[in-house]
């Protein structure tokens, strides 16, 4: 038996991307040269503006559909959003991006309230701490006891055992995180699989990203650098100790991990953690498929381009199939 992740380098080719996704990138680019740095604006009152509905990656509106529950687990409670149809086929355990810094759990509540009316399953999403005032490990701790919560209590609560887990960016990271905790604290490797959209799985920086620089497409070099100094600070770990498996899951044993879909754009600064990561997952013998969108930037899929919508839709299915197993 053999296993391959064949990608065509055509893809990363200028000529592969589209004139639309071309020219939305180029606004957006225009755009965010106007605005100051997120440093310099601080996280509090960027959580507050995405909030408030403001700035590129705001919040959505809210859904009625939506409930917030408390996950009661590992001594902590953890705020979490639910969506729960009647008879859902299976459960989108899900962990928002935002570098650990900003982000929220109701930020998708209209994504996930149409994924909840297409595709018949509930959502659980993890209001998890953020640094730098909660730094680690507080966002993976309260990952992780929301996803005991949700193991624990998932048949009584939402009639089904299937579940997925997922996020983006940051949520990413911090799903194969809790994957690995999962696994290595509770013996729990049951996960039906994993959507993983452009995370990040190496915090001393694989060679995209240190190579990138300041050209500002959402993510840049600097900024990745402040919201990973916000998380592990640089007086407590140095870039040894930031490859530790349990910080950077590209480093872990990934036995006993469930079948991914790595989803990654060409024009993301870490574009190689999805490129590396999935080669991994890949050798430790799971199934592992691997999407590659030429031009996409970081967070390409919140963009209105039917690049964006093909990504989604492609998700979606991925999600739905591992469900119905």
């Amino acid at each position: 038996m053999t296993g391959k992740l064949i990608i065509d380098p055509f893809v990363f080719s200028e000529e592969a991307i589209a004139p639309e996704t071309a020219k939305a990138t180029a606004e957006l680019e225009a755009v965010m040269k106007e605005l100051p740095r997120i440093w310099e604006v601080g996280a509090p009152a960027v959580r507050e503006a995405r909030k408030r509905g403001e700035g590129l990656l705001a919040r959505e509106p809210y859904s009625e559909m939506a409930e917030w529950q408390t996950a009661n687990a590992n001594g902590l409670e953890v705020p979490v959003r639910v969506f729960k149809p009647d008879n859902p086929q299976g459960i989108y355990f899900h962990i928002h991006g935002g570098g650990h810094t900003i982000g929220s759990a109701d930020s998708h509540d209209q994504m996930f309230e149409k994924m909840v009316r297409d595709m018949n399953i509930a959502v659980v999403s993890v209001e998890y701490r953020l640094a730098p005032e909660n730094p680690w490990p507080a966002g993976p701790d309260d990952c992780e006891a929301a996803a005991c919560w949700l193991i624990e209590n998932m048949k009584a609560e939402f009639g089904t055992e299937r579940v997925v887990i997922g996020g983006e960016s940051a949520g990413a990271h911090l799903s194969a995180v809790t994957l690995l905790r999962m696994r290595d604290k509770h013996g729990f490797t049951g996960f039906a699989g994993a959507n993983l959209v452009y995370g990040i799985y190496d915090m001393s920086m694989t060679p995209s990203l240190r190579n990138w620089g300041d050209r500002l497409l959402i993510i840049d070099t600097p900024v990745c650098t402040w919201f990973g100094d916000n998380l592990l600070p640089p007086e407590q770990y140095d870039r040894e100790a930031k490859r530790d498996p349990g910080i950077s899951p590209l480093y872990a044993d990934l036995s006993d991990m469930p079948p991914a879909l790595f989803s990654v754009g060409t024009l993301d600064p870490i574009l190689d953690d999805s490129l590396f990561m999935a080669q991994r997952w890949l050798q430790a013998g799971h199934a592992t498929e691997l999407d590659i969108y030429p031009g996409g930037i970081h967070a390409f899929d919140a963009m209105p381009i039917p690049m964006a919508r093909e990504a989604r839709a492609r998700m979606n299915a991925f999600i739905k199939a591992r469900l119905s197993e």
